[in-house]
C-alpha cells in the first residue's frame, strides 16, 4: 500500500470522487463535443500504447493538461529528446483543446489521452509505458498515477509549477494531495513565492527556475516567422494585432475602427473561438472592411483594413508582423491569454482589467511594456495614444523584450539537474 492507515479515508473520497466525475463525463459528453472527443480518446489510449509501445522499449513520459502547458513544456521535451535519443517519447494530454491539436506532434512517438485517475488505470499505464523518466507540467497533480511510479522507483519532476496559498496542497485538509506532490524527486518552480509555499508543508527539492515558456517563446526569433499573406494585407501601414480574443474584447475593436478616421492602420483579429456561425457573425460587424483568412485567395488583401484569421496555428508568427498586440481573455473572465508570444517580439501589449493570477502581466505592467484598460474609454485612449506616438510604442515594445530575455534560462536549470 502506498498511502498509511491515516489517509485511507482521504483516498476513498478522492477515488468515489473520480468514479462519479467519469459518470458526470459521460453524461455530458452528449451535450458537448469537446467532452465526447475527451471520452473516445481515452476509450483508444491503451489500444494506442500497446501498439507504439514495445516490452523493451526505454521510454519517457511527458504529461500536459493542455495546449498552454505543452508550449510551455516544450523546450525541456525537445532538450530531453536529444539528451536521450534511444528513448521514445510518450505524450498524453487530459484536455481535448491539448490532445485535438497536438496529436501528430513531431516530439512524441506516440500521444494519448491520460486515462482518469484510477489506481487500476494507473498500474496499467505504467506497465505497458514503462518510462525512465516522468515530467508533468505546472499544474498537473494526479495522485495514483504518481503514487504508482513512486512504488516502482520512477523518477518524476514537476516543472514551471506555480502554487498558490488557497490550492489544496496548503489546506489542513489537503493530506492526499501532498503526498502525491511529495512522490515528485524535483519540483522546479516559476518563482519563490512557490518554492516557499512546498518549504512551508516541508517539501525540501525545489528551486526557483523560472518558467519555461520565456525559453519557448524566445527560440521564436530563431525560426521564420515570415507570413506573404500578412505582408500582402499590411504593407507600409501599422498593425496591430488582437490575438486570443472573446465577444467582450471583439466588441470594442469592431466600435473604434468603425469609428477611426485614420487609413493607415490595418487590424489583425485572431479569436479564440472558432466557430463558424460566431466567425461570420465577426466579420458581419466589420461590413466591408473585413476579410477571412480562408478568403484570402479570392481577394486583394491589401485593400481590406480588418483580417480575422479563422484557422490556428500561426499567432506566434502574426505577432511578428505587429506594431501593437491586445491579448484577449481579461476583458471578462475566461483568463487571460499568452502575452509573452507577442512580448518577445518587442511590441507594447494591451490587455484587460482581470490578470490577478497570471504574474507575467504584473511584471510587463510593472516595467511599464504593458497597458491595461477596464472599458471602452480607456481601451480607446491606449490605442490613439500608442498608435500616434511610434517613438513610445518602441520604448514601451524594448521593456516587454527585455522581460523575456533576462527571465530565460529554465531549459537550462532543469536539464542540468537531470544531468546529475
Amino acid at each position: 500500500m502506498y498511502f498509511s492507515t491515516k489517509s485511507v479515508h482521504n483516498v476513498f473520497l478522492y477515488s468515489i470522487g473520480i468514479h462519479l466525475s467519469r459518470f458526470i463525463l459521460k453524461i455530458a459528453g452528449y451535450f458537448n463535443s469537446k467532452l465526447r472527443q475527451g471520452q473516445k480518446g481515452r476509450a483508444r489510449t491503451f489500444q494506442r500504447l500497446e501498439s507504439s509501445i514495445q516490452p523493451l522499449d526505454k521510454t519517457l513520459w511527458f504529461h500536459c493538461a493542455s495546449l498552454g502547458e505543452y508550449e510551455q513544456g516544450l523546450p525541456v521535451f525537445t532538450a530531453l529528446k536529444t539528451l536521450y535519443p534511444s528513448h521514445k517519447i510518450v505524450l498524453s494530454f487530459f484536455s481535448p483543446s491539448g490532445y485535438e491539436i497536438r496529436k501528430h506532434a513531431p516530439i512524441a512517438d506516440v500521444v494519448v489521452y491520460l486515462p482518469l485517475d484510477t489506481r487500476s488505470h494507473a498500474k496499467r499505464f505504467l506497465n505497458q509505458v514503462h518510462p525512465d523518466l516522468i515530467v508533468f507540467v505546472k499544474y498537473e497533480i494526479w495522485p495514483h498515477f504518481l503514487l504508482e511510479a513512486q512504488q516502482r522507483n520512477i523518477k518524476s519532476i514537476l516543472i514551471s509549477a506555480l502554487f498558490r496559498e488557497n490550492q489544496l496542497y496548503f489546506k489542513p485538509y489537503g493530506g492526499f494531495m501532498r503526498k502525491a506532490l511529495f512522490t515528485f524527486n524535483h519540483i522546479f518552480t516559476q518563482n519563490l513565492a512557490s518554492k516557499q509555499l512546498l518549504e512551508h508543508i516541508g517539501y525540501t527539492r525545489a528551486s526557483v527556475s523560472g518558467d519555461t515558456r520565456f525559453d519557448r517563446v524566445f527560440q521564436q526569433l530563431n525560426q521564420d516567422n515570415s507570413l506573404p499573406f500578412v505582408a500582402t494585407f499590411k504593407q507600409n501601414n501599422l498593425c496591430v494585432v488582437a490575438g486570443s480574443t472573446w465577444p467582450e474584447d471583439e466588441v470594442l475593436f469592431v466600435e473604434y475602427i468603425h469609428a477611426l478616421k485614420r487609413n493607415d492602420i490595418k487590424f489583425i483579429l485572431a479569436p479564440h473561438t472558432l466557430h463558424p456561425a460566431k466567425i461570420n457573425r465577426l466579420k458581419n460587424a466589420f461590413g466591408e472592411k473585413a476579410i477571412l483568412f480562408s478568403e484570402r485567395a479570392q481577394a486583394n488583401l491589401s485593400q481590406y483594413q480588418v483580417l480575422i484569421v479563422d484557422t490556428i496555428g500561426l499567432l506566434s508568427k502574426i505577432y511578428s508582423y505587429a506594431d501593437l498586440a491586445y491579448v484577449g481573455g481579461a476583458m471578462g473572465t475566461s483568463g487571460l491569454h499568452n502575452t509573452l508570444e507577442p512580448a518577445v517580439f518587442g511590441i507594447p501589449i494591451v490587455i484587460g482589467k482581470n490578470y490577478k493570477n497570471f504574474p507575467e502581466a504584473h511584471d510587463m505592467l510593472a516595467s511599464g511594456g504593458m497597458l491595461s484598460v477596464k472599458n471602452k474609454g480607456e481601451f480607446n485612449h491606449s490605442l490613439n495614444t500608442l498608435l500616434a506616438d511610434p517613438i513610445l510604442m518602441k520604448s514601451l515594445g524594448a521593456k516587454n523584450f527585455d522581460y523575456i530575455k533576462k527571465n530565460t534560462g529554465a531549459v537550462i536549470q532543469i536539464l542540468n539537474y537531470l544531468r546529475i
